[in-house]
């Protein structure tokens, strides 16, 4: 595997390296691609959250923590320099065997420093049950990116001020308090952030690819979709009918739907589920002035919605559309 490095160290936001991400996966495909990253506080949204209802803005802008979204699913996460992000691209476009490989990896890292942690869920890393780290995954044309955080030292009065978690969500754990279920990996090693950073490099790691100032400022113009206000806090329409429901194994959505004379003329569908293959082409346009009708929605949709939705079936996709 190749560790992607920049030319120069100087202070970046989030959506500098989730670009990078992208101009990497674009542009070079001879390997597989690693790098790491640290932030000042972030609360970063999934693609398909509503910031109002995943954030707290005010606790942010009270604390000067910045708020922006990525391009992959999942739930909102919070960071800072007490934690390291990680960041890899493949060829592998199968969602499952990617994410399965991605997570062996990094917690086979982990066992050979000591630390016993296990995959677990769709996305995430545990230690003594409980979340060390989180994963996301999503596709670019011929290549996909999974990227997650590992918690070492986070500030967890930040992380659960900053962020607002759905107390449906809550409950389906069992668990009343995020800090009862977050591990921080330095009670579990003697070793300091930057060790483990090292350790992880030698470990996964046996050539750079060091990034030119061309580069720098291709990954720059990608940055400008990240940093505007459109897509970090989104541009809806007026919806007429708001579904919500939580699918077991799939994840919590907020269907928004826009009718008129009982066919829908937009749809948004938010939520942290994870994103398998492109929603807008393949499930929210194909929708666009269908009756809101058990039969013209299951014309309307492709026999299998699996592959743009984790876990999701027609049936329950159908359902969440047309039931109050």
């Amino acid at each position: 595997m190749i560790y992607v490095a920049l030319p120069y160290d100087q202070p970046r936001r989030a959506s500098f390296y989730l670009s990078m991400e992208e101009h990497i996966a674009r542009h070079f495909y001879e390997d597989e691609y690693f790098f790491m990253w640290q932030v000042e506080p972030l609360a970063l949204v999934g693609r398909n959250q509503l910031i109002d209802t995943e954030i707290n803005l005010d606790y942010c802008k009270k604390h000067n923590i910045d708020v922006l979204r990525r391009k992959s699913g999942g739930g909102c996460v919070y960071a800072d320099m007490g934690n390291v992000m990680f960041s890899y691209v493949t060829k592998d476009e199968n969602v499952n065997f990617t994410f399965n490989k991605y997570l062996t990896t990094i917690v086979r890292v982990l066992n050979r420093l000591g630390i016993d942690a296990v995959a677990s869920g769709r996305n995430d890393i545990l230690i003594d049950g409980k979340k060390v780290s989180g994963n996301a995954f999503y596709h670019v044309p011929g290549r996909s990116i999974v990227h997650g955080t590992m918690l070492y030292d986070t500030n967890m009065d930040h992380m659960m001020g900053s962020i607002t978690p759905a107390n449906e969500k809550l409950i389906s754990k069992g668990v009343q308090s995020i800090r009862q279920r977050i591990a921080l990996l330095k009670d579990y090693t003697g070793i300091s952030l930057s060790e483990f950073k090292s350790a992880v490099r030698e470990t996964l790691c046996n050539q750079e690819l060091k990034l030119t100032d061309t580069d720098i400022e291709a990954i720059s113009e990608i940055e400008k979709e990240y940093l505007s206000p459109e897509f970090i806090y989104g541009n809806n329409p007026r919806y007429t009918v708001i579904r919500h429901r939580r699918i077991e194994g799939v994840g919590e959505f907020e269907v928004q739907i826009e009718l008129k004379n009982d066919t829908i003329k937009a749809i948004n569908m938010m939520g942290d589920y994870f994103l398998t293959g492109d929603i807008d082409n393949r499930l929210l346009t194909p929708l666009k002035n269908v009756r809101l009708n058990e039969e013209a929605i299951a014309a309307a949709l492709p026999d299998r919605v699996d592959d743009i939705i984790m876990n999701l079936t027609k049936k329950d996709l159908i359902e969440l559309i047309i039931k109050p």
